[in-house]
Order: structure tokens, then sequence, then C-alpha cells
């Protein structure tokens, strides 16, 4: 039994800790709001960090009680839609997975490495402006396409490198590319990628629905099916929000959808909804997966979701959910 006149400071304390406890999760930006928790219980995973979960939720419940015709989702697709690692070991860009000996030499193989290794951190490096990792970006992407171009990759050969690749989707992948095709929700997958192997490992993993259209740099194939050139302007990590998305303009299953989801694994993504027309409420999901200490504060003061070290889509497919159920939307 606790004396009375003792239990009031004791009480008295309790509370005084967990409000000092709330106000240093909101600090670091992990507080998840009751209400939250329990519609969304996804949101409750330790790798969800947020800056301000108060608009979150209100930008979610907007979200939902406009419903699915009101929605669309804008996505990057290397180390977004894929994962980052699987067993300790990186999972290959769409890029990387044409580091194949069907497709390339060993010498090909080698320089594109060792441009990874040079332009690489230059991306990530949270010391570094955007405007001084542009013109390198640019720099990285046409000399590992002048390479590919050199080495006369053969179209009929793209599908098998993807199979002998160790590329995978996200866990989770299938419910979220079914989810939207069952609420004709349209996604644009916006990517700095290959859009000829995009396309090829969506397919393989059977997911490949009328709903998804892609924006990413194309292969241009010559009469006899050997890479020529590449189409169009290059797409990079950081022009997303340019002349790539003049593109999306002219998609006419994006108009009337002002709500928008948005997933990306870098600061440059946030770009990606820069095409819609008239936005209303736009959520911005970001998966932060390397150089965590070094990034962490960046993503939460840009991204409304930050997902550290998470390979699956369960953060994503829980919030599409509660935004698409019918019976939440009347």
């Amino acid at each position: 039994m606790i004396i009375p006149w003792i239990y009031t400071p004791v009480r008295g304390i309790l509370a005084i800790w967990q409000q000092l406890t709330k106000t240093l999760e909101k600090k670091n930006g992990s507080l998840v709001s009751e209400i939250l928790r329990s519609k969304i219980p996804e949101m409750a995973n330790c790798s969800v960090l947020m800056r301000e979960h108060s608009r979150v939720e209100e930008t979610i419940q907007a979200m939902q009680q406009a419903g699915a015709g009101s929605l669309q989702v804008i996505s990057d697709f290397d180390m977004t839609l894929t994962r980052f690692a699987h067993n300790g070991k990186r999972v290959p860009s769409t890029h990387n997975i044409l580091n194949n000996r069907l497709l390339v030499n060993e010498d090909c193989t080698k320089k594109i490495k060792k441009l990874l290794n040079t332009y690489y951190p230059i991306e990530i490096d949270a010391r570094r402006s955007v405007e001084e990792k542009v013109p390198l970006m640019v720099e990285w992407w046409i000399k590992v396409h002048e390479l590919l171009i050199q080495q006369r990759i053969r179209k009929d050969l793209l599908s098998q490198a993807v199979k002998e690749s160790s590329t995978m989707l996200r866990d989770g992948y299938k419910v979220f590319f079914d989810r939207l095709v069952e609420q004709r929700v349209p996604m644009l997958i916006l990517s700095a990628g290959v859009g000829d192997v995009l396309e090829e490992v969506i397919r393989q993993n059977h997911v490949f629905h009328p709903n998804i259209h892609i924006i990413s740099n194309y292969m241009d194939f010559d009469q006899t099916g050997v890479l020529q050139a590449f189409k169009g302007e290059l797409i990079h990590i950081f022009n997303k929000g340019e002349g790539a998305l003049s593109h999306a303009a002219g998609l006419r299953e994006l108009q009337g959808r002002p709500n928008v989801l948005l997933l990306g694994d870098s600061l440059g993504d946030l770009a990606m909804a820069g095409g819609v027309s008239e936005p209303q409420n736009v959520l911005t999901v970001g998966f932060l997966n390397d150089q965590v200490d070094e990034r962490k504060e960046s993503y939460i003061n840009s991204f409304d979701i930050v997902l550290v070290k998470d390979e699956t889509m369960d953060v994503p497919n829980g919030i599409l959910r509660y935004i698409t159920s019918s019976g939440n939307n009347k």
C-alpha cells in the first residue's frame, strides 16, 4: 500500500517523466500520436521518424476523406521500390544490372564500378549543395551511358540479365502494386535509372499493371536490336522536377488527382511532384538507406516521414490501405 502523502509526489514525478520522454521523442522526430498508431499500426515501427506528426496526421486524414479517386502515387525506383541491401550486400540498381557478362566486358564493369565509387559518395554527401552536385551527376550519367553504348548491348539479352541479377523489390511490394491497381490509383515511376531494365524488373515480379506509367532513361536500339544511344533528355537524380516532368503533364490518368503519395530515397526526389496540377495534399516518404547519422537531420527536415534502414513497403502499405479503404471513404 502506498501512503497517500507519498503517492502524490510519485504520481507527479511520473507525469514529469512521461512529458520529458515525449519532448525528447518529438525533438528526435520519433513521436507517433495514438491516433496515427491506431489507424496505421505500421507507423509505430521503430524505423519511422517524423518531425511534425500532427501535419502528417492531418494530411493523411484529408487524403482519406478525399478517397482513392483523388490519389496518385509518384515514386522513384532504385533503392525506393527496390531494396537497398539484402543479407549485407548491396542490391544492384538498374544501371548495375547491366554489369553482366552477357552484356558488357570485364573492362567496362571495372570502369562503371570505379565511376560508382567516385560519384556515389558525392551524391549522398550532406555537406555539398545541390548546385555543386548537379554538374557532377550529369558527368557521371553521361560517362556511364557512353560506356554502355560502346558495348553494343543487345536488347534480346536484357531479360536474361535481369533474371541473373540479385535485384529485389522491397518486401510487401506485391501488396502495394496490387492495391493500387485494385483501387484504380495511377502510379508514376520517375527514375534516373534505365527504363528498359526497370520495366523488366517489374514485369518479372508480375506487377506491371496498366496503372503504371514510367519516365526514365530509355535505350535506343537500332534495327538489329543493338544499343546505339539513349533517348531524349537525360534524367539524373537532381533534375526530376524539371523537363522530365513535362511528360507527366500529358498523362490524362493523372489529371484531377490533387493528392499525392510521394516515395523516394534522395532529397532530389522531393521535386517529383512538381508536375502535379494544383496539388492539395502531398505526403512525402523518404527511405534513408545509407549514412544515417550524417543525413538523418536533413531527411527529417525535408520528408514528412523518414524510414531508416527499412527494406519493406510496410509503412507505405499501411498508409495506402487506410487512405483507400472503402469503409473509410464516404
